[in-house]
């Protein structure tokens, strides 16, 4: 029975017979690296975000190039008995196809999502912004709630996203849910407890978009009626990042009270 050859070579002939995988290994290599780019140098303001989300598409793009490559590559090794190039080939094929499917994902969720970026528990009388405005001159988004239509686009796809009853009397409740917000990272711009507002801002950890999201705890006897609000500055569509930002708030919020 034939072994796979794993005697070492002089390095002439490695890089004579092993082409594919090494070219595979590069690719990959400049796919992930396209992609930690894209949104780390949005990020730090290196550039415009949808030249990151250009950045992004590349690295995609090699991606795909990187694990066709690596399956060349892998036939080509098993043909040849090279287990070098064989390992390469695997390594490559996994690093191509994990930078494609991040963006890939990404954009598959998108088509999925509405087109819409403010998300609040009270469509009818959503929370209002107020300490925050200042932070938000200049951002494409306003800070004004769209009115009918994006709430019917939020219903149809977070059914979900209501109001919280919470059985604690106000000030606890208050004081839990700001706990709660600076327990998940918020950077807290505004907490009166005489008027049950909390105003807050969560930047994301790739592309470190900011979005600011307004608490409003309101008296219902005993209890308390929590409502959130999370609106992006920038970008039409927020991916759903919203919504996982508020159920994410809201399920602490209730579990711990």
């Amino acid at each position: 029975m034939e072994e796979i050859n794993t005697s070492p070579e002089n390095p002439a002939t490695n890089r004579f017979t092993l082409p594919l995988p090494m070219a595979a290994l590069w690719l990959a290599l400049v796919a992930a690296l396209l992609l930690v780019m894209a949104g780390f140098g949005t990020r730090l303001g290196l550039w415009h975000f949808r030249t990151g989300f250009d950045i992004l598409r590349y690295g995609s793009y090699c991606g795909v190039a990187a694990a066709l490559t690596a399956l060349a590559g892998i036939v080509t090794s098993i043909r040849g008995r090279r287990l070098l190039g064989l390992l390469m080939a695997l390594i490559a094929l996994a690093g191509g196809t994990i930078s494609y499917a991040i963006p890939f994902t990404w954009k598959l969720n998108a088509g999925k999502l509405p087109r819409i970026h403010d998300i609040t528990t009270d469509t009818t009388n959503p929370p209002r912004f107020v300490a925050i405005l200042p932070l938000r001159k200049g951002a494409p988004n306003p800070p004004e709630y769209g009115g009918a239509e994006i709430a019917v686009k939020q219903l149809q796809a977070y059914p979900d996203i209501k109001t919280l009853v919470l059985g604690l009397p106000p000030v606890q409740a208050f004081a839990l849910a700001l706990d709660t917000a600076r327990s998940m990272g918020w950077e807290i711009v505004a907490a009166v407890p005489g008027e049950g507002s909390i105003e807050a801002t969560d930047t994301t950890f790739w592309f470190g978009f900011k979005d600011d999201i307004v608490v409003r705890i309101t008296p219902a006897g005993e209890r308390s009626l929590i409502d959130v609000r999370s609106v992006s500055r920038v970008g039409i569509s927020d991916v759903g990042t919203n919504a996982r930002r508020i159920r994410d708030f809201l399920k602490r919020l209730e579990q711990r009270g």
